[in-house]
């Protein structure tokens, strides 16, 4: 079955990305896990109404850092930090060219966020670029080996020696479903016992509770609707007796306040969403939440370990790009 994403298809232009093909899978209202809800916070600058963007925490500079995405328009190529009260753009002599869907994460080896893949409007990305939070600069990097130049790829911080992994991604005519791992010269591709399907713009965030990265959903050309574990040698499947409906886009982190992995939104069907669920380390349960940001999908989503903040900027819902900025925070 096929079908162009609203948003998706808004925002990569000239690629018509295939749906997933899934069996419909049945579930059942979790128990709510813990009382929380969402706050819209009131930054005094921000960055303008985009979505795509690539958003990360940065240990060194005890910031969250976004980059570029798309406006509507144009891709951005702007750096943006968040020092826990406000939002402010970062001068760079240098830096990646502006583009939707690319993906970061922080590598504790090298103390640098990496920055991988994304869409300019015309070509599919496979640079391979570092943040350095000490300096506030871009670096551009030539490694010997790198995954192909893709959107939507999945990084995220190696559960069992720190460096930079990557999963996935859609490279315009294929989706992937290599492992990559970034040494700090050149990306090592690896080889896992297990692997999921391929896919794109999936769930992907460190589990610091259980030591291991939880990948659910995404875009494939097979199905997505599954949950998988890595612990940094191999991929495992896992069976939850409830899963939230198949999505992409959704917004991921560890929330150490709750000791879990939250997802919001995402797109289910073309269909945004505004639900937060949470991933308990064998199962997935909605929470209940009073409050909550409007329906949307490719938000930025981080936890800012500095400040003790769970926020999610930005996204698209239908023809509405947002530049909102929200707090998970316990009932008050």
């Amino acid at each position: 079955m096929f079908f162009r994403v609203g948003a998706i298809s808004r925002l990569l232009a000239a690629v018509a990305l295939v749906a997933l093909v899934t069996a419909p899978f049945t579930f059942a209202p979790a128990a709510e896990a813990q009382s929380v809800t969402w706050k819209k916070l009131s930054p005094e600058n921000s960055p303008s109404a985009r979505a795509y963007s690539a958003m990360a925490y940065d240990p060194v500079s005890k910031k969250i850092v976004l980059f570029s995405g798309f406006n509507g328009a144009t891709y951005p190529q702007e750096t943006w930090t968040f020092n826990g009260t406000t939002w402010s753009k970062q001068k760079t002599t240098l830096a990646p060219s502006g583009r939707a869907g690319a993906s970061m994460a922080f590598d504790r080896v090298t103390r640098k966020l990496v920055l991988f893949g994304g869409f300019d409007g015309t070509h599919y990305l496979g640079e391979t670029w570092l943040w350095d939070g000490a300096t506030s600069s871009w670096t551009q990097v030539h490694p010997k080996s790198s995954p192909t130049a893709v959107t939507g790829p999945m990084l995220f911080t190696d559960p069992k020696n720190g460096h930079a992994d990557q999963f996935g991604g859609y490279d315009g005519k294929f989706y992937q479903l290599i492992t990559w791992r970034w040494n700090g010269s050149t990306w090592v591709q690896l080889h896992p016992t297990n692997t999921p399907g391929a896919r794109s713009i999936a769930v992907a965030a460190l589990d610091s509770a259980r030591k291991n990265v939880v990948l659910f959903g995404g875009l494939g050309d097979v199905r997505t609707d599954n949950t998988w574990t890595w612990d940094g040698t191999d991929w495992t499947q896992q069976s939850p007796s409830v899963q939230p409906p198949t999505r992409y886009g959704a917004g991921s982190a560890f929330d150490p306040k709750l000791h879990m992995v939250v997802i919001f939104g995402g797109g289910v069907g073309g269909v945004d969403q505004n639900q937060t669920w949470a991933w308990t380390g064998s199962d997935w349960t909605q929470l209940t939440t009073p409050k909550f940001p409007a329906a949307r999908e490719s938000m930025g989503m981080a936890y800012d370990a500095a400040s003790s903040q769970f926020l999610v900027f930005g996204g698209i819902g239908g023809n509405t790009l947002f530049r909102d900025t929200w707090q998970l925070i316990g009932h008050e």
